[in-house]
């Protein structure tokens, strides 16, 4: 197992912000350095241990993806530098790939959530009212059922350490406009559905995933941060899947089944994970990445 970078320590560049997974820092004016660490969070709650390796695997994914997606949306990929003209031979190797350039677009105050599947707070909700995020559904679905079309489901993007909020579109619509609104909505469900068809030909369905944006100068909708990675994303085997229980994932859903089974009122500071836990997790970021990006 490779070893773990908790939390870069770069001098050559100044550090802007620590993330939940990601560490950002200042390149010049027009970029930014998003360092994908080994942290992994759950419930919004850093925890103490990492997984060794996958910062390199998120980094990868989410470049992977975004280039897949860019006849969709412009994206913040940034390929006209390099990290060497900016970082130390010893901070390079210290990234071990985790490292990558983007442009410095102002951020939207949203995440976009996108739902295939009746899974997670949106099967508790189901079960009490009928509906997902206030958005009615027909009666008689079950756990893990595919809706009958993708579910578009904002929430407010909550600060490191608390947790994020689903809002409705009308409060979307408040924060950032109804132009705006919209097309965030459009391109995030085109995103899902191009990303969903292309995940289950390889065989994985992804039941939900989460997008998020920016604005570039003159106002234009820019995808940025991550983009369907196991963070970020619930992944499925196909082989697998069947209505009525929990399917098994590629994704951090398994460290938070392992956390339900504790004694933890998930707020920090989260418990250690041990390392059945944590060599189990870092397989499947594995497997999810050989299929979805391997020919």
């Amino acid at each position: 197992m490779t070893p773990a970078l908790h939390q870069s320590n770069l001098t050559s560049v100044p550090l802007l912000n620590r993330g939940k997974v990601r560490d950002l820092y200042q390149l010049n004016d027009q970029h930014l350095l998003i360092v994908t660490t080994d942290r992994i969070s759950a419930f919004d709650v850093i925890l103490p241990t990492p997984i060794p390796g996958k910062g390199r695997i998120l980094a990868e994914m989410a470049q992977f993806w975004f280039r897949h997606t860019q006849g969709i949306i412009r994206n913040h990929l940034a390929s006209d530098l390099n990290l060497s003209d900016f970082l130390n031979p010893d901070e390079l190797a210290q990234l071990d790939g985790r490292g990558v350039i983007v442009g410095r677009y102002t951020p939207l105050p949203i995440e976009a959530i996108v739902r295939g599947y009746l899974v997670g707070s949106g099967w508790k909700e189901y079960q009490q009212s009928q509906s997902v995020c206030g958005l009615a559904l027909p009666a008689g679905l079950v756990l893990a059922q595919q809706l009958p079309e993708p579910l578009f489901t904002p929430s407010s993007k909550a600060e490191v350490g608390d947790h994020d909020e689903n809002i409705t579109f009308e409060q979307m619509v408040a924060k950032i406009g109804a132009d705006l609104a919209n097309q965030v909505q459009e391109v995030s469900l085109a995103l899902y559905k191009s990303a969903a068809e292309f995940a289950l030909a390889r065989g994985i369905i992804i039941a939900d995933t989460k997008f998020e944006f920016g604005l570039d100068e003159q106002g234009n909708l820019v995808l940025i941060d991550e983009i369907l990675t196991p963070d970020s994303s619930r992944f499925w085997p196909a082989k697998d899947y069947a209505t009525g229980s929990n399917p098994p994932s590629f994704d951090k859903q398994f460290v938070r089944d392992y956390l339900e089974t504790l004694d933890w009122n998930k707020t920090a500071p989260g418990p250690e994970l041990p390392d059945d836990v944590v060599k189990a997790t870092l397989s499947k970021y594995q497997e999810a990445q050989a299929r979805l990006t391997e020919n």
